[in-house]
């Protein structure tokens, strides 16, 4: 056993880990501050997390029910954002589906993520028959259109906003696996893995205890950067009948009902388009700060 590794094996305390995490987390904070876009981002991501959390405070109006005689009324200072075809009020709505697709970003990145991690690392550590088959069943679905494979899914499974969530994470979990083989392929011969195996670790406690950690930084990027893709999915399932069912306020969904009034009662569809694109674009400026702090060869990481 070289210096090097014994010097490792004596510092890799609970205490020090703590430490080091702690370190790094500052690191990344203030690097992230320096980033215009992504400190935009953020505020724009940590606005829905509050909207969603208190939406009952946010909304002016109740987000089911309405009266016929104020359908379709434009933005005034008693609806913000008007008013559908059925007399509800927008800006609720919005607020309320605010709930439905933070749940759906933090469900899919919570099933997909893990999924795709454990499969990568698997394949990338063992090799050999493995490492091929996981791969092959990896690339099939990488193979095929997300959106097309996430219909298919909803389709068999059945409309509905749980099924729309199985089927989107079955279809994001293979970017996540790619990412956490690649990881894995480039510390698997490390002198410190090395050195854990020498004190009779199993396969299994080197990926979960040593790799798994490692490979999380990356997959993070990643799942930030996806949640725009999978907040689209999502709105493209909504819109056509396959996500959330009505009377749920999903942004799809409402898009899809507002699309007879386009033309002339503009902000049924409108607004919450809007709500998409800004939300979608929060997460891209956040994922690409996250990308430029953690990226082992970004310039930019401290």
């Amino acid at each position: 056993m070289t210096t090097t590794t014994r010097d490792w094996l004596l510092s890799e305390t609970p205490a020090s880990r703590m430490q080091a995490r702690l370190g790094r987390s500052y690191r990344v904070f203030r690097a992230l501050l320096r980033n215009p876009l992504a400190v935009v981002g953020a505020l724009i991501v940590i606005a829905l997390v509050v909207l969603a959390l208190f939406a009952p405070l946010f909304a002016t109006h109740s987000p089911y029910a309405g009266e016929l005689t104020d359908r379709l009324k434009p933005p005034s200072d008693a609806f913000w954002l008007g008013t559908d075809e059925l007399g509800r009020d927008i800006w609720s709505r919005i607020v309320y589906g605010a709930r439905i697709t933070l749940a759906i970003v933090v469900l899919v990145a919570a099933i997909a993520a893990p999924i795709g991690m454990v499969v990568g690392a698997v394949s990338g550590y063992l090799g050999g028959w493995a490492d091929r088959i996981l791969m092959g069943i990896t690339d099939i679905f990488l193979s095929m259109p997300k959106l097309i494979l996430a219909l298919a899914f909803v389709a068999a499974l059945g409309p509905g906003i749980e099924n729309a969530v199985i089927a989107i994470a079955i279809t994001s979990w293979p970017a996540y696996a790619r990412i956490a083989r690649a990881e894995t392929l480039t510390i698997r011969n490390a002198e410190f893995i090395s050195a854990v195996r020498l004190q009779g670790a199993s396969a299994m406690r080197v990926i979960v205890r040593h790799i798994l950690p490692l490979c999380t930084s990356s997959v993070i990027v990643r799942v930030t950067l996806d949640m725009a893709g999978i907040i689209l999915t999502a709105a493209g399932l909504g819109f056509l009948g396959l996500g959330a069912q009505p009377p749920l306020p999903e942004w799809g969904a409402m898009i899809s009902r507002g699309r007879s009034f386009i033309l002339d009662q503009w902000w049924v569809a409108t607004m919450p388009g809007f709500a998409i694109v800004i939300v979608s674009l929060g997460f891209c400026f956040l994922g690409d700060g996250l990308r430029d702090v953690l990226d082992p060869k970004s310039g930019n990481r401290q």
